[in-house]
Parts: structure tokens; sequence; C-alpha cells
């Protein structure tokens, strides 16, 4: 019955011999048909990146995939440099890191292959910590106002996605179908397992780059690790810049009938409420939903979730406290976390990375995928910030499993 779309049933009853006789109508929707598919690139943490040209702009756009946005967006930065014009608002977003007012650009249209989507409000946000991060633009983030409007299947075997339109869809075998509570963003309800059993609920949100992200209430209230358990220093990014975590492991999280073990885990001071603890103990990010084909269906409030070929694949359990950034065309460190592997290497802040391992593609993507690799020694090749000297640095990747 999981598949019938908008089912009315009716038992009437007529006096026939004395014998009731029964007649049922359904009145359902007519088949959900596939409308486009087209590619799609991911990041590091398995972020997915879109392609799609706004109104009469001739040069394509990049968009970040994100059920954790309760809307639609452009970086103003991308707003201004096409002359797009914008109107103020009362609206507020809130992020990891920052809470702010935005403007608008109302009733533009986007298009993607095969695909035109109309009548789009965007939102203005900054998106440079973005760039910085993943070493090209990212032009926007697109988010409810684009998956409400149709059936969506994410397909990581194949790294494309594919459209459909809203109607009955018979969903393949060998899946499991989660029923999230959805007004803009899904959540999620999920077992963790620790020092003891727990269940919470947390976003489903495809535009984080990790694995799973925790509120600091929610792990204190819910005694879910013990005092002796090992946890790291480290940071992250989201909306209003970067900001300070905690990095560790949970024993244990369930998705539906699926387990994962070993899972590395943030932890952050929720300093602006996005998660409105208790009712959140935090989100699923992508580095964990990656490993399944999904198909988003938010008008039946349904998401189908498919094992792929990336489901057993490890976890990134590397460390290094290093911080850099595509910043001016150079990969720049920013951050250095006391007592790191980067702290040990000599990193300075401002040094400019040259280059990994005879790697001088200064391409940020393939560096952050060579530092995902615990307990390899690696060599950078970077110049110096205080006089411009070129100088050799060692680091050993740290393993977040190990007890120090």
């Amino acid at each position: 019955m999981r598949y019938l779309l908008a089912i009315f049933c009716h038992l009437i009853l007529i006096c026939t011999g004395g014998q009731p006789a029964a007649a049922q109508e359904y009145f359902s929707q007519p088949p959900s048909r596939l409308i486009t598919s087209f590619p799609f690139r991911q990041y590091s943490g398995g972020v997915v990146m879109l392609r799609a040209k706004l109104d009469n702009y001739p040069d394509s756009l990049n968009f970040i995939l994100d059920t954790g946005s309760g809307g639609i967006s452009l970086d103003s930065t991308t707003v201004q440099e096409l002359k797009i014009p914008t109107v103020a608002s009362d609206r507020t977003i809130r992020g990891i890191a920052g809470l702010k007012t935005v403007r608008f650009a109302n009733n533009h249209t986007l298009y993607f292959p095969g695909l035109q989507v109309d009548s789009l409000n965007f939102h203005i946000n900054d998106y440079d910590i973005l760039t910085s991060v993943y070493g090209e633009r990212i032009d926007g983030i697109i988010g409810y106002s684009f998956l409400s409007r149709y059936i969506v299947k994410v397909d990581y075997d194949t790294t494309r996605l594919f459209i459909y339109t809203k109607g009955y869809m018979k969903y393949p075998k060998g899946g499991h179908l989660i029923k999230p509570t959805l007004a803009t963003i899904p959540v999620v309800t999920n077992r963790l397992k620790e020092e003891r059993d727990v269940t919470s609920r947390f976003f489903f949100d495809t535009g984080a780059g990790l694995c799973l992200l925790f509120t600091e209430d929610f792990v204190n209230d819910s005694s879910l690790f013990s005092k002796k358990k090992r946890v790291l220093n480290t940071q992250a990014e989201g909306l209003g810049g970067k900001t300070t975590m905690k990095l560790t492991t949970l024993k244990e999280f369930r998705i539906g009938p699926y387990r994962f073990r070993k899972i590395p885990t943030f932890i952050f001071e929720d300093e602006f409420n996005v998660t409105s603890y208790p009712y959140l103990g935090g989100l699923i990010g992508n580095d964990l939903l990656r490993r399944f084909n999904v198909i988003l269906n938010y008008e039946r409030r349904d998401i189908y979730l498919m094992p792929n070929k990336h489901f057993r694949e490890p976890f990134d359990y590397a460390y290094t406290g290093l911080g850099f950034y595509y910043i001016d065309g150079q990969v720049t460190v920013t951050d250095i976390m006391k007592g790191s592997p980067a702290e040990a290497a000599g990193f300075m802040e401002g040094d400019i990375i040259i280059a990994i391992e005879n790697n001088m593609s200064r391409n940020i993507q393939v560096y952050r995928n060579m530092l995902q690799q615990p307990g390899v020694r690696l060599k950078f090749l970077v110049v110096r910030k205080k006089d411009g000297d070129l100088e050799e640095l060692f680091m050993r990747v740290g393993n977040i499993l190990k007890k120090k």
C-alpha cells in the first residue's frame, strides 16, 4: 500500500435481497514520468554540484543540491556581476555559523538539460567561504523550492540526477522507505549507540560534506559519550563562515534497517539554534547519505534509500588539524589546530601550498583527497608568508581511531 498516492476508498452498502454489496472507487494521480536526466559532479564529502543556466545569461552556473536548504539561493558576488535586481525583505536565514536577514531576486528561471524551472524566488547570500573550500565559484544552492516541484532521484552509481513529474511511482526493490517530517527540510528519526542506545531526530542534509553532526547539548544531555572518549579539535564551514568543532567517532548509527559503525562525528555548539534543540539532535550529512541512491518524493513525504556501490566504502578517519582554502588563486593555510599533525609539521598561518607529493595542480579537491590517508607521510612544498622563502614540510596524517 505504500505506493498508492492520494487514494480515497468508499464502501457503499446497497440493499439487494438482504445481501450487502460493496463498491470501491479509487482516485489516484497518473503515473510519474521521467522528464530528463543529467550528470552531476561531487565535491569532497559527497556534496553534489549541478550546472544550470539562469534566465538569458549565457554561462552555466554552479549550484549545490541541498536538502538542508529551505528555499533556493544565489551568491551575492554572482548577483552583483550579473547585475540582477534584488529587493529587501524581513526574511531571516540561519546556519551553523551565522544568522542574517536576506534580500531576494524574484521570478527567475533556471535551465537544466531538458528542464526549464520557472518562477523561482532566490534569496541572496554570501558563498565566498564555499568557493574557497571547493576551489571554484559556487553560484548558489538549490533546495526546497526546486525539490518540492518534482520527484528527484540522486544516483551516485552513475552520478546522474533523474527528474520525474509528480505522480504515482513504484519504487525499485531492494531499498527502504523512510517517512520524514517535512516542512521545508526533511527531518528523520534515527537510532544510535555509544555508551547507551539513543533515539533522536536529525536533518537529512545532502549539502553537508560530512557524516554526522551533533549539537553539544544533545551529546551532553543524552550522555552519549563517556568522558574518556577521544575528541579532537577541528573546524568546519557553514553559513556565516568558519566555526570550531570537535571530532570523534560514533559506535553505531542506524538509518532504517541499515547500520553503520565507527562513524566520524562532529560536535558543535549550536549558538544560533539551527536545530531548535531538543527538537533535533543534529544532522546527517552526505558523506553518509551518498552510500545510497536516493529518491526524494516531497509530495508524498517519501525518501527511498537504495544501497549503492559506495555502501561499504570505508569512512574518512584522517585528521590533520590543517585548514586551507583557495584564496586569490592560491591554496592558502588559514588555521592550524594546537596539538595537531599540522602544528607538529611546522605549518604557519599564511603559508601557500605549492605542491603536495610533487602534485603542483593547485586543485584543492585533489589536495583534500590526498590528505584522507591516515598514517601516510606527505611532503609539502610551501611559500612562507613572512619572507617568501620556499620550504619543504613533512606531515604524517593522523587517525581519529587511534588513541593518543
